[in-house]
């Protein structure tokens, strides 16, 4: 190929390169524009540089440039048989090397799969015929991030990235986190779905700032109520384990205090105990302001429980029974029976437990990759990461930050990977994202996101993120350890049944023949209200569903179209919650 640059100057990680008037190309075909890979040929190597500005402004004087770009140099190519491509430079460029477009053949060896562990992605926005992979391997065992403004594709995204990460781990577990249930049909039968109705999480597996946040709301626990709670839970927790043990014990009482639980440990305990030991508490004092502390804690208890909202949390609080072993084994896909993946829908939950929820997941999956030494990992994918480990310590709750920021710094060494989606990375605890090695950025036009950007990425082709407020719907950079050079590149199509559901059913102009009468008003209604009742809901496929095999109703994603309805008629239900 003839060459259509010379270096005319190198500095560190960046080269300066003139144009050369005399290229056999004329210059609208040379196309030297910024993003665009070339090549310089050393004496030993090929090194590969991308370029990052173009200008015809202060040239040199002779006449032989007709424009300079400035490069940034990312790898280079060593030779042989079998050229191999590794990042970072040892050999560099002199004045006079000559400088060329990369060839397709080039871009081949760069993005050469290595190893059969590497999933397709897409392809190069460079050249369409060239595929992008990425490392498996490196993109799970060291975390990875989706990054990116409302509707550039973020959600397809991640669908089609675990998606082919399903297809090449088919016996990793995923759980992910589906803040705006929009996941529900993106895994077909490779994932259950989880919801409120479908969801059993005793309160007994909260730890006790888990609790607090559940009993008083979301609000800062009154002092007082919290010393009763602190004493009597480990003494509740004694008691069961009396009851349990009765038999083997006989008649001899142990006193609880002394069988050493402490508020945090994961084993059962009954509400009606609970209770029973503040109202014993209660009983003894004479002084009335001081007992309606107690009064005010035992009303607090028997709201929540009674609040059927809360059914997930308190089913069978009085009855006891150590199902934590069921628990984890259905949420976290131990046995996995065909189904490797947990898509927890989060839309529907009392929004004053959602964060103590994601809280005790968060935890427990990492408790669980820890005291089993890592031997099933688990990829836990949290969407809309910044509302549970904001950067702003006053905002959100701190057990579930806590819970992130753990899996994030030590979760690979348990066998516990973290995956990242925010629309916000400004937002993110700048700890959690740092520790992600893979981004995946899509259009971002926040200053701030972009600053956060920079600081994040460590690469020599930071200036790249120069093209991050102009990138295409679907178009992604991509650094870091998962992927061979930092990348533009385009995430493939995505099969319609894959889609996540807001951009699949969705339109912002709604149907006329839908004809929103009073009965579409009255069927609204009874489901939003059926919500926070006891009550059966009227056409709602969780309840048609629920005589048959306990299986049928994990499969009954949440908030979708009534089945005796004409489906048109929920066109409004089926807007996501942004």
């Amino acid at each position: 190929m003839t060459s259509f640059g010379r270096v005319i100057s190198v500095r560190g990680s960046q080269a300066r390169v003139g144009l050369l008037a005399t290229s056999q190309m004329p210059f609208s075909e040379v196309r030297a524009t910024v993003g665009r890979f070339v090549s310089i040929r050393s004496a030993s190597s090929v090194i590969v540089a991308m370029i990052t500005e173009v200008s015809c402004e202060d040239l040199p004087t002779s006449d032989n440039y007709i424009a300079t770009a400035s490069v940034d140099l990312l790898g280079e190519i060593l030779g042989g048989d079998r050229p191999k491509f590794q990042r970072g430079v040892t050999n560099y460029p002199t004045i006079g090397d000559t400088v060329d477009l990369i060839s397709a053949q080039e871009l081949r060896t760069i993005y050469a799969p290595s190893g059969s562990d590497q999933i397709n992605i897409g392809t190069l926005q460079q050249d369409r015929s060239v595929t992008a992979y990425v490392d498996i391997e490196e993109l799970l065992s060291k975390h990875f991030a989706v990054l990116g403004s409302t509707g550039v594709g973020k959600s397809t995204g991640v669908s089609l990235l675990l998606n082919e990460i399903l297809k090449s781990r088919p016996n990793l577990r995923i759980f992910l986190l589906d803040v705006h249930n929009e996941y529900g049909r993106c895994f077909g039968e490779r994932a259950q779905v989880l919801n409120p109705r479908n969801l059993k999480l005793p309160f007994w597996l909260f730890n006790f700032e888990e609790i607090v946040d559940v009993l008083f709301g979301g609000r800062p626990g009154v002092p007082e109520e919290l010393d009763i709670l602190a004493e009597v839970i480990p003494m509740a927790k004694g008691i069961y384990t009396q009851y349990q043990n009765a038999d083997r014990i006989g008649l001899k009482r142990i006193d609880p205090k002394q069988i050493g639980y402490t508020v945090d440990t994961p084993v059962p305990y009954r509400l009606v105990d609970l209770i029973s030991l503040i109202d014993e508490r209660m009983g003894k004092l004479e002084n009335r302001s001081s007992r309606i502390i107690y009064h005010k804690l035992i009303s607090r208890i028997e709201t929540v429980r009674n609040d059927p909202r809360y059914a997930f949390m308190f089913d069978n609080a009085n009855v006891g029974g150590d199902t934590m072993a069921e628990v984890i084994s259905h949420l976290f896909r131990l046995p996995a029976n065909g189904r490797p993946m947990t898509v927890m829908q989060l839309a529907g939950f009392p929004a004053e437990v959602i964060d103590s929820v994601v809280s005790v997941l968060c935890r427990m999956a990492f408790d669980f990759g820890l005291w089993s030494d890592g031997v099933s990992p688990l990829l836990f994918v949290c969407e809309e990461a910044h509302r549970y480990a904001s950067a702003d310590r006053n905002i959100g709750f701190g057990p579930t930050r806590k819970a992130v920021s753990r899996i994030a710094k030590e979760g690979r060494k348990y066998g516990v990977y973290l995956g990242l989606v925010t629309q916000r990375p400004a937002e993110l605890d700048a700890t959690i994202i740092s520790q992600c090695n893979t981004l995946f950025t899509m259009r971002l036009a926040n200053d701030r996101d972009q600053a956060l950007l920079r600081s994040a990425v460590s690469d020599a082709a930071a200036n790249l993120l120069s093209f991050v407020p102009s990138l295409g719907t679907r178009e992604v950079l991509a650094f870091g350890e998962g992927v061979a050079l930092p990348t533009r590149l385009r995430f493939k199509e995505v099969p319609p049944h894959q889609l996540p559901r807001s951009e699949a059913t969705i339109a912002t102009v709604p149907s006329v023949a839908a004809g929103h009468d009073m009965h579409f008003v009255s069927a609204v209604l009874e489901r939003w209200r059926g919500a926070t009742s006891h009550r059966d809901v009227p056409n709602d496929p969780a309840i048609s569903e629920r005589p048959a095999a306990r299986t049928t109703t994990l499969d009954a994603p949440m908030l979708q179209p009534s089945l005796g309805l004409d489906p048109d008629r929920f066109s409004l239900l089926k807007k996501p919650l942004r």
